[in-house]
């Protein structure tokens, strides 16, 4: 119904409450695909978003005490992070490290 009406900004709120992975991803890559046909705008929340389903986004807004932490592309995330002294470990996923260094236990 939101992609029809050819609304210049798409806004979803956890799209993935209920869905298994491998569907997460394809709506999300189905909304990308959207939004350059139809050169429109989409706002995704997830929580917990798998690698793939991450990757899948041009840009990323990551908010943390009711402010925003980083907005910028996804792969300037982490050398933006590591340039404050937050270096995700390499056997931890981008956004499995964004939810955590975001938290106030992580933010120290």
């Amino acid at each position: 119904e939101i992609l029809v009406t050819r609304a210049p900004v798409v806004m979803a709120d956890e799209i993935s409450t209920g869905l298994d992975s491998a569907t997460t991803l394809d709506i999300c890559n189905a909304l990308r695909h959207n939004a350059r046909v139809l050169k429109h705008t989409v706002v995704v929340s997830l929580l917990q978003p798998t690698p793939e389903t991450f990757n899948a986004f041009d840009e990323l807004l990551v908010m943390a005490a009711g402010g925003v932490a980083y907005l910028g592309p996804v792969d300037e995330v982490l050398p933006y992070f590591e340039g404050l002294g937050f270096v995700c470990p390499k056997d931890k996923d981008t956004a499995e490290f964004l939810q955590e260094v975001t938290l106030p236990k992580g933010m120290r």
